[in-house]
């Protein structure tokens, strides 16, 4: 169960010790929460019509690191960078073809219900039922984790209030909300369930910066106060510098650089030129590519 998991003390959670190339600093963690070991994904891309060759794409190539308990830890890359299938592999919802997953100990392929019950995942596009109310989607996915009844209802109230929805609005069909207010009510979701690995994809797409701010707060409240691991994808990168431990950096299926912000300033300042680099510009340095870029074409 997840409240018998105990949490370790920050200075035996990850302890930075080798040193691969000039950009990965792997790190022995004590106890990790996710080990992602030698992972490849292909995909075949076959031709519309008969006529052309198939293709065969390396979307995660040979990918290892591991993820410390009660850390969060970034995954940065652009569109077709492996990201997206990188999460769905440590989701469950993609099997590897060749290395080791594992979710606190259980392996991807054979543990996949163990690992369901361990995870959440907030995406950009929230599902829900629309023609429902905040509070009767919350309800609903609130019965499912086994949690019911009027101390429930009135967190849950105190949950969507710090996030800035109110009262009038809990009762109305979701479907009149705005994008930005739908994500609320997803990430309100995902910290009433306390998963005790929640994955953060795009968390803060479509708020405003009042809102941006409340929800950093809450990823780092459901740290420290639920033993919560956290992994977070974001084309924004002041919020990867500002709520991350560590970040990992893909570029065409392969992991191309993972340390500390500070440690990638460290390494790749004097390399640029500059002092102090902003991580959009290590990004940029290291991909040739902006992730604002890759914001603008999912706009259009």
């Amino acid at each position: 169960m997840v409240a018998t998991l105990e949490r370790p003390s920050p200075e035996h959670r990850i302890n930075t010790e080798t040193e691969i190339g000039s950009a990965i600093v792997m790190s022995r963690v004590i106890e990790p929460a996710a080990i992602v070991e030698h992972v490849s994904k292909v995909f075949i891309q076959r031709p519309l019509f008969r006529r052309g060759a198939v293709k065969e794409v390396r979307a995660v190539d040979d990918v290892s690191f591991a993820v410390g308990r009660n850390e969060i830890f970034g995954i940065l890359g652009a569109n077709g960078s492996g990201k997206s299938t990188l999460i769905r592999m440590l989701s469950t919802l993609l099997i590897p073809d060749s290395g080791r997953v594992e979710v606190f100990g259980y392996d991807v392929r054979r543990d996949e219900a163990q690992v369901k019950r361990l995870i959440n995942r907030v995406s950009v596009e929230a599902s829900f039922f629309k023609k429902l109310s905040p509070g009767e989607n919350l309800a609903y996915a609130l019965r499912l984790y086994g949690r019911s009844g009027p101390a429930v209802r009135t967190e849950t109230y105190a949950v969507l209030e710090r996030l800035g929805i109110a009262r009038d609005k809990v009762s109305e069909p979701l479907e009149q909300l705005s994008r930005g207010m739908q994500q609320k009510v997803a990430i309100a979701r995902a910290l009433l369930t306390s998963p005790v690995l929640l994955q953060l994809d795009e968390p803060t797409t479509g708020l405003d910066p009042r809102s941006k701010l409340d929800v950093q707060g809450f990823v780092r409240e459901l740290r420290h106060g639920h033993d919560a691991t956290i992994l977070l994808c974001t084309h924004d990168m002041a919020e990867a510098e500002a709520l991350c431990d560590r970040v990992a950096i893909l570029e065409k299926g392969k992991l191309v650089a993972l340390d500390t912000v500070d440690g990638l300033k460290r390494r790749f300042g004097a390399e640029m030129g500059m002092r102090d680099p902003s991580l959009e510009e290590i990004f940029i340095h290291l991909t040739g590519r902006s992730l604002a870029e890759d914001t603008e074409d999912d706009n259009e």
